[in-house]
């Protein structure tokens, strides 16, 4: 049987990805840290995935079992697979990057000369590529000239399914899913026989996918979040279906969506649909998808390259309207969470430098065009 290793067996490593691969006929070891759920995954070898929308369903995964990431046994791991992905959180990537070099030095050490393709299935533009330079960072020149140019691929990906916490569970592996799915693989990445994967769509004009995801799904999610915190909302369903926030969020995805359009050359009418797809997938009643866990992190979604400001500096670039970008970022600046190290440190920032100088240094963008005095207005109008 082919072998293969999810890195993260969170609710995405396990609703998502392992899901898939189980399905395409590999043998799923999950590496975690959480040791609850890898004794779990070894006692019972499979799990439930409960597929929610206009029907329900539930899929039962099969052939999959768990190390601990943090373990010597992974090595053993990464010798016998043909493909890791992982779903473990951009911040989390450097973390497994040298558990990663060791398991390709064991490769080469061992003489395996059967080919490896790592794809890092994150909320983040070209993953794959960043998690690369990590690994590289643990391996000499030699072994990354050469046995790694040769043997192992590093096809960058974007992935689209919402995945919310289960409201209650018998089991902890369970996990319950939106129906909508997208994982879209870069072709041309992969080292040897490109795997015969249900689900995985390849492409040769990946960032295409990737800022369509990012610009639309990402941007209007975050932005929907965001106000709803601020509108007293408990999930993205209930922040949706406030009249206002929706006006916003809906505009915000259409001046995104004129980026994609102008860099892309979109069909203006297939990206509306789109868009609209993505707010029947936001309306979803079955999903939970709490307002404060889409919004955490805002220093990391405030990024240059991130969900909010990246379609920002397209607007820019193309001279198009942004007002309603603008406003989301507005509220993003104003997220309240004790609970996320995140937001206190952005809170810390805005009460020490004030709101213009927070958004100039957290956008990173070099000239603002005066952008800073119109999210202070907005900032300071909510």
């Amino acid at each position: 049987m082919k072998k293969a290793i999810q890195f993260g067996a969170g609710n995405i490593g396990r609703g998502f990805i392992g899901k898939i691969l189980s399905q395409s006929g590999y043998e799923v070891c999950f590496a975690d840290v959480v040791k609850d759920i890898i004794d779990e995954l070894n006692k019972n070898h499979e799990y439930n995935v409960e597929i929610v929308g206009a029907n329900r369903k539930v899929v039962k995964v099969k052939n999959v079992l768990g190390v601990m990431s943090n373990g010597d046994e992974i090595i053993e791991k990464i010798k016998e697979s043909e493909l890791i992905t992982t779903a473990v959180g951009p911040n989390v990537l450097k973390i497994i990057a040298k558990t990663l070099a060791k398991g390709i030095e064991a490769r080469e050490a061992a003489g395996i000369n059967e080919y490896l393709n790592i794809i890092a299935c994150e909320n983040m533009i070209n993953g794959t590529s960043f998690l690369k330079e990590e690994i590289e960072k643990y391996l000499s020149k030699e072994i990354v000239d050469g046995y790694m140019k040769k043997y192992v691929g590093f096809p960058n990906s974007a992935v689209d399914r919402i995945v919310p916490p289960m409201d209650s569970k018998e089991n902890i592996l369970d996990v319950k899913v939106e129906e909508f799915r997208e994982w879209i693989v870069q072709q041309a990445a992969f080292k040897g026989e490109i795997p015969k994967i249900e689900g995985m769509e390849l492409t040769n004009n990946l960032m295409a996918f990737v800022e369509r995801k990012l610009f639309t799904l990402n941007t209007g999610h975050a932005i929907t979040a965001y106000l709803g915190v601020l509108n007293g909302h408990n999930t993205v369903k209930e922040s949706i279906e406030n009249p206002d926030i929706r006006e916003v969020v809906i505009d915000a995805m259409k001046e995104s969506g004129e980026v994609l359009i102008k860099r892309y050359n979109f069909e203006k009418d297939v990206h509306e649909k789109y868009i609209n797809k993505i707010l029947t997938r936001f309306e979803n009643p079955h999903l939970k998808d709490e307002v404060f866990r889409v919004g955490r992190e805002p220093l990391r979604k405030l990024s240059f390259n991130d969900r909010l400001i990246k379609p920002l500096r397209g607007t820019l670039d193309y001279e198009l309207k942004n007002e309603s970008l603008v406003k989301g970022i507005a509220a993003a600046m104003k997220y309240q969470n004790e609970n996320d190290p995140q937001a206190l440190e952005l809170n810390g920032m805005i009460n020490e430098l004030g709101i213009k100088e927070t958004f100039k240094k957290i956008s990173g963008l070099e000239n603002s065009y005066g952008l800073e005095d119109r999210v202070s207005y907005h900032y300071n109008m909510i």
